[in-house]
């Protein structure tokens, strides 16, 4: 609803630190779109665990706050100055926070624009996960062809866009996954090798798969008790990459452990400084739309929830009911 002064519309809001209860579906104020700027309406809105990591409070922020980083949908009005975007344009976004909503106004420097192809609500389940695979694989460590690696939660949002990817550029892919059910998932998404957890011991298994070689590189966006074993199947010289901890907080870690264990790396890399500039975030949603585009990559919407419904979904996400993208439709 519109005045002259006045954009209004319904959004998520947190006001305390919590479970997923704590996020109220509310009536909210947008800001007009200033210089550079312009007012997107969301057609959907990704529903991710660094999500969940500022509701319940284990990555601060300060309240009142809309979460929500990555969204698509349709600019409807543009500020003054903006000459690349017009009224119509479909256009994704990863950041600043605040997607939960049904309008949102965003600076034209963090837009992209979704190439012909590109579903609107399929690029907001996409985009986050997407270019954050793009980081891992291309960036943080370089997977070569003939690799064998190692992937955790491999029937996750990021896991599942990591493996087809991975197998792309011509690796050889172990995933890891949480429940019978799931290893199909990971099958299906080009994993080599399969390990149920709770079921193998991962480490054994990866030794037996490499010829008790290890793997290169572990990308581990579980965190929990199993970092620790996860240094155990890297080859000397090999990268831990730390991307997440959606099964709890990373234990404290001794470095001086990395020597005896083959001088190994570790890193604890995140998005954003991978796309700060616009010239970056440009270069890493291209390539992303093109193994897309090509057929590489495959990622189809999951799970769809009203956006009145985040809380439900936050609950689901955290009980490992979901696999794959999740989607919130104001």
């Amino acid at each position: 609803m519109w005045s002259d002064t006045i954009v209004t519309t319904q959004a998520i809001v947190v006001h305390e630190s919590g479970g997923p209860q704590v996020l109220k579906y509310e009536e909210i104020t947008v800001p007009e779109p200033g210089p550079g700027q312009v007012l997107v309406r969301n057609h959907a809105v990704g529903l991710n665990f660094l999500d969940v990591y500022l509701r319940s409070g284990r990555y601060p922020a300060k309240v009142p706050f809309i979460p929500g980083h990555e969204g698509a949908g349709v600019v409807e009005r543009v500020g003054i100055g903006v000459e690349d975007f017009s009224v119509g344009d479909r256009v994704g976004y990863i950041d600043p926070m605040g997607s939960y909503a049904g309008l949102v106004t965003r600076s034209v420097d963090r837009l992209v624009k979704l190439p012909d192809g590109i579903e609107v609500k399929d690029a907001a389940g996409l985009l986050l996960k997407g270019m954050t695979a793009e980081y891992l694989l291309r960036r943080t460590y370089r997977v070569m062809a003939g690799q064998t690696i190692l992937v955790h939660a491999a029937a996750g949002g990021v896991g599942q866009i990591l493996c087809q990817w991975a197998k792309h550029l011509g690796a050889t892919v172990i995933g890891t996954v949480g429940s019978a059910a799931k290893r199909q998932i990971a099958e299906n998404v080009g994993c080599d090798h399969v390990i149920i957890n709770g079921q193998e011991d991962f480490v054994a298994t990866v030794h037996d798969i490499t010829a008790g070689h290890g793997v290169p590189v572990v990308y581990d966006g579980v965190g929990g008790e199993g970092f620790m074993k996860s240094l155990d199947c890297l080859a000397p010289r090999g990268t831990m990459v730390a991307f997440g901890a959606a099964a709890g907080p990373i234990p404290p870690l001794d470095v001086q452990e990395l020597g005896p264990k083959g001088s190994l790396y570790v890193t604890r890399p995140m998005l954003g400084p991978y796309v700060a500039t616009t010239e970056d975030l440009n270069a890493s949603a291209q390539a992303l739309f093109d193994v897309v585009l090509d057929g590489h990559v495959k990622v189809e919407v999951a799970n769809t929830y009203r956006l009145a419904e985040a809380a439900q979904a936050h609950a689901d996400l955290e009980l490992r009911k979901l696999a794959g993208s999740t989607i919130l439709v104001p």
